[in-house]
């Protein structure tokens, strides 16, 4: 998550970055349905077809994990995964970085994907298994994938980027022990060419678009891919979808969405038992992320910002219920 003063609505900043770019000049209309989290995403169109800019500050970003990504993408791409598209800009660029008033960003521009994401469709047993094919599928191809110019971070590197934020939070004792509680942990699980890889890690329903016409999904935003064990993209989808499904029938749809994911990748069962850390890691994450975000604070700020705040703070509060405690 971008630290809070990047959350502000800057439409000249948008224009500024689209130039670099071919665009439908009356579509910038479309910027009113921008939203902002780990990046500012605004929507605009190209010859009639929508297309995604994507921004950030380069202080928020590591050039490496973001080239990586790009790289990643272009490379399930060439397997016919379904997956977005990048733009390249004027220059023949997939990633630009620019000097702006605001300070130096990066940027680039996808196409959009066909489909509605998972959450607005019934949720069928049908939608459900192509929901788990589809990460089977993701893992089966980032089991043979090996980077060619740049290498994403690691969940190792993750928890050191953690220990190193908490440095600054030194009262935030709890969080640097359950940093160092799940390293021990890991360290002591093996390594495979089976069970590890790059996942997507935010797998979620709002990032997963299923297209009835090929009974297919389209995944979008690899902005967290990292190198994990496989499981976590499991823990991190089953812990979406329940948000969207019912209590009773939740361990009904949890099956038919692991029975999808088997149909393309097999993982051992004494891989499963690694959920309950997955979650753990993901928690931690998700505080580190936020307490670094909220951490600045300003006079009279504008009543929607007061509102994420506070619910931001209720979200630490509930990741951090289990810190430290054995695993």
């Amino acid at each position: 998550m971008l630290k809070l003063k990047y959350l502000f609505n800057n439409v000249n900043l948008a224009e500024m970055l689209l130039e670099n770019w071919d665009y439908d000049d009356e579509s910038i209309d479309m910027f009113q349905y921008y939203r902002i989290s780990s990046n500012a995403i605004y929507p605009f169109q190209s010859r009639g077809k929508t297309q995604f800019l994507r921004f950030s500050p380069k202080s928020e970003k590591c050039k490496e994990n973001v080239l990586a990504e790009l790289e990643f993408i272009s490379y399930l791409r060439s397997k016919h995964y379904g997956v977005l598209e990048i733009v390249v800009s004027k220059n023949g660029e997939e990633l630009i970085e620019v000097q702006t008033p605001w300070g130096e960003y990066y940027a680039s521009v996808f196409k959009r994907v066909s489909g509605v994401q998972m959450n607005e469709t019934e949720l069928s047993d049908n939608v459900i298994f192509s929901y788990g094919k589809a990460l089977g599928k993701l893992h089966q191809l980032s089991s043979d994938y090996v980077p060619v110019k740049n290498k994403r971070w690691s969940y190792s590197d993750v928890l050191d980027w953690m220990r190193e934020t908490l440095t600054d939070f030194p009262h935030e004792k709890s969080a640097l022990l359950e940093t160092n509680v799940l390293q021990d942990y890991f360290d002591s699980i093996p390594i495979t060419k089976r069970n590890f890889g790059l996942v997507h890690y935010d797998f979620e329903y709002d990032n997963v678009f299923y297209d009835e016409e090929s009974q297919s999904c389209n995944v979008i935003d690899f902005d967290d891919v990292m190198y994990h064990w496989y499981v976590m993209d499991i823990e991190q989808t089953l812990d979406s979808l329940q948000d969207c499904i019912p209590t009773e029938m939740f361990q009904v749809k949890k099956q038919c969405f692991l029975d999808g994911y088997y149909t393309e990748y097999d993982i051992s069962d004494d891989m499963l038992s690694l959920l309950p850390a997955c979650r753990r890691f993901a928690n931690l994450y998700g505080y580190v992320r936020i307490l670094r975000s909220v951490e600045e604070k300003w006079e009279n700020e504008p009543e929607w910002l007061e509102s994420l705040r506070e619910k931001l703070i209720k979200a630490m509060k509930n990741k951090s219920t289990c810190f430290g405690m054995k695993i």
